[in-house]
Formats: C-alpha cells, sequence, structure tokens
C-alpha cells in the first residue's frame, strides 16, 4: 500500500510537500520480467528502467496489449517471475487477473499499473495476490522501486550500501581517501563497514591499516564456485570493532586480468552481510572497474587540482550520469591542494566545468599523511585534532546518508574527571 499512501499524501490540499530523502533501492536479483502495457508512455517508462543499474541482471521484455495479452500469452507459454500489467479499467482488471490465475505459474509475482486512487481496489487486488499497485503515470524510477522491492522483504536484513572511491588520475590519493573515510564510517558513524582492496598487485590498505592477513579478495575472485558468507568472513581482517578488511594480495607472481563480471558474486555476498561496502577501486579502465562504478551505489571521484584531473573528472561524470540517470550523480573532492610552487586550477574554475561542487577541498600536508601511511595508521589515529578528520567526516555522511552519532552527554564533573585522569 506504499504507492497509494503516497500518492494520497502529494494529493491533501494545502499539505507542505515531505522533504527530501535519500532513497536507497536494493538491486533486484537475475528474475526474469515480462510487461504487458496498454500506452506507450508505459512501455517507455518500462524499458528506460530496464535500463537502470539495479535492473542490470533482470532479463525484461516489453509487450503491448494489456491484460489480453498477458492472457494470451501464457495460455501456451510459463510465467516469469514478475509479470508487469498496466490495466485502467477496474472490472476489466479484476476480471482479467481471474483469467490470469488460471494460466499463471505459482510464484510469479504480479505488479499492476493503474490510475484509480481507491483504497478499496487496492485491498481487493492484495486479496487476489497482487504484490504491488502503482498508480500512473509512472516513470522509470517508480518501476524500479516496485520491482526491486518485490526481493527486499520488511523482515530481511538491509541489503548493504557499496561506495566506490576512486583517482581521476593515479597518484592523487584515492586510496588513503578511501581508507580513512571507510574509518570515519566505522568510527564515527558506528556502521559495520568492511573495505575492499580492488588493485590486487598493488593495493595499500593492508599497510594503511597495519593488516598481512594470508588470504584476501584474490582468493575470493579465482574461486568463484566457493564464494559465500561463510567463505567472505574467513577472508576478512578485522581493523576495528566496526571495520574490516578485504586485502589485496600486492604480489606479482600472476597476472590479475578478469572478465567485467569477475567480482559480481564477491559484491553479492558483502551486499548480504555488511551495511557499507567501501571500493577502493585502481585507477585502470576495464570491464570490470567501469561494472564495478556504475554498479555502486554511491561514487566518490579523488582528483587533483590540475587540468588531466580536471578532463578525467570531466569524462567520469558524464560517464556515470549517463549510465545511472535515475541515482544522484557523483560526488568529488580535491586532494592534495596548495603544493607549493605548482600551477592549480582553483576549487571554482573545477566546479564551474564539473557544473558540480567539491564536498571538501583537502590541503597538500606530506608530514602527516606520509607519517600516517608509513606507520599503518589513519589520520585520527595520528593526530585526534587534524582538520582533515572533519572533511573524511564530512564525505562519510555525504556517501552515507548519515549524521554523526550523537556522543554521551558530559557531566558537570567531566572535566574534573579528566583531569585527574591526565595526571
Amino acid at each position: 500500500m506504499i504507492s497509494y499512501a503516497r500518492q494520497t499524501q502529494e494529493e491533501q490540499p494545502g499539505a507542505l510537500p515531505p522533504p527530501p530523502v535519500e532513497e536507497h533501492i536494493a538491486p533486484a536479483p537475475r528474475v526474469s520480467v515480462q510487461a504487458f502495457c496498454e500506452t506507450v508512455e508505459t512501455a517507455a517508462a518500462v524499458q528506460s528502467a530496464g535500463e537502470d543499474r539495479r535492473l542490470g541482471k533482470a532479463h525484461l521484455k516489453i509487450q503491448m496489449g494489456g491484460m489480453a495479452a498477458a492472457i494470451e500469452a501464457y495460455r501456451s507459454a510459463p510465467t516469469p517471475n514478475v509479470i508487469v500489467l498496466e490495466s485502467d479499467a477496474r472490472n476489466d482488471l479484476l476480471a482479467g487477473l481471474d483469467q490470469l490465475a488460471t494460466v499463471c505459474d505459482a510464484g510469479t509475482r504480479v505488479v499492476v499499473v493503474g490510475r484509480i486512487n481507491d483504497v478499496m481496489l487496492y485491498r481487493e487486488l492484495v486479496r487476489r495476490g497482487v504484490s504491488d499497485y502503482v498508480l500512473g503515470p509512472v516513470s522509470a524510477i517508480d518501476v524500479v522501486r516496485s520491482i526491486c522491492n518485490l526481493f527486499s522483504a520488511p523482515e530481511a536484513k538491509a541489503v548493504g550500501r557499496i561506495i566506490a572511491v576512486v583517482g581521476a588520475k593515479g597518484g592523487v590519493g584515492a586510496s588513503t581517501i578511501s581508507h580513512n573515510v571507510a574509518w570515519a564510517i566505522a568510527r564515527d558513524l558506528a556502521m559495520d563497514a568492511v573495505v575492499a582492496d580492488l588493485d590486487l598487485a598493488f593495493g595499500t590498505a593492508g599497510l594503511d591499516y597495519n593488516q598481512d592477513p594470508p588470504q584476501g579478495i584474490a582468493d575470493a575472485v579465482f574461486s568463484p564456485d566457493r564464494v559465500d558468507t561463510a567463505f567472505i568472513d574467513r577472508l576478512l581482517s578485522k581493523c576495528t570493532d566496526h571495520l574490516s578488511l578485504l586485502a589485496a594480495p600486492a604480489t606479482l607472481d600472476r597476472v590479475y586480468d578478469f572478465g567485467s563480471d569477475a567480482f559480481d558474486s564477491v559484491f553479492d555476498t558483502l551486499r548480504s552481510t555488511m551495511p557499507c561496502i567501501v571500493l577502493d577501486i585502481p585507477h585502470q579502465w576495464t570491464g570490470w572497474t567501469k561494472r564495478a562504478l556504475i554498479g555502486a551505489d554511491d561514487i566518490l571521484i579523488v582528483a587533483a587540482p590540475d587540468l588531466a584531473n580536471l578532463r578525467n573528472t570531466k569524462n567520469l561524470f558524464d560517464l556515470l550520469k549517463a549510465a545511472r540517470p535515475n541515482d544522484r550523480p557523483p560526488l568529488y573532492c580535491l586532494n592534495q591542494v596548495g603544493i607549493p610552487k605548482r600551477p592549480e586550477i582553483a576549487a571554482a574554475e573545477f566546479a564551474k566545468a564539473i557544473e558540480s561542487q567539491p564536498v571538501v577541498s583537502i590541503p597538500f600536508e606530506p608530514q602527516i599523511f606520509g607519517s600516517a601511511a608509513n606507520n599503518g595508521q589513519m589520520i585520527a589515529e595520528i593526530s585526534a585534532n587534524h582538520k582533515s578528520i572533519e572533511m573524511f567526516l564530512q564525505i562519510a555522511q555525504r556517501l552515507t546518508g548519515r549524521s554523526e552519532t550523537k556522543k554521551q552527554k558530559s557531566s558537570l564533573l567531566s572535566p574534573l574527571i579528566e583531569k585527574f585522569r591526565g595526571k
């Protein structure tokens, strides 16, 4: 009844519009979807939905003719996992559903697109086994939401959010940023998170977190038939109470050439076990890096303030916005800002070209960042009050849509207690 409630809330006269809420729609599994539309507008919306990343694994087929075409099609053919039906007439809809039930296989889920805003009709549809009723006219995101929500039961554990971090150019510090942002997500936002180091040959996550696990992500990629929750759990290295690492081997004893779907099973398994997955994506353009970026829920591009980074950031923005029309645009931050004697492009000029403001601009401070890297520590461990820590938290909040966890209020005696502790 979500669709009905949403529409009636919007139609109440004099009601204030609800505040914008960032919606997280979990991707649908590998299912077959067949839509029977009556109008070209609905067919176009369904077609556009089929191009959305969250339906990337679904097999979608669209036919015109509505209910009558669906009944005729399934007289001699098995029904798919999901049927999307468009119908405007109340009586014809209910009678048609009764006929469809006689040829519909058990387990098939039905989504109805209609224009009758009536709670009694909704209840009647539910009684007949309809999974969802969406009021038209529908957009692509309405179709995506309806189909994906069929496979996200309310009682099921929430599917994890994948955050991809990539450098616009090599050497801009994208790995350092991703590791410190993941640290902020785990420590300050109190979310269980895992960092997946995808640079199998030269990854630095193990060094940055001072971890040297005997196994890591390569074991999963090269043994896709073994990948399940228990197997991935054995590969994870515990960094803190809330942060784990899926480390790269960082060895050159083999060549890491993969197909575009090589990491799919790993990502799917991580989604089912972790609320937040941070992908440290290397600066290389392959089928699997492109797939990982497009398939992520949120994306952060790390760039230095020079011309090559500006061009590459613009190219990434354009590609990702075109490939993800129903997602919010990628975020980006500027890093290594203020290197002495280096000509730089100002943040305002960068933002003008990208048509988006950077989340933060992180200054060039080689001493503290170099010390952290060499000691296998995060910036927060080196200097608890360093200004970049607040910037990492800002990035973490923007990527996850969460605010900082509230800390317990201190009592009047807290300063005195701290003073004695210091002694």
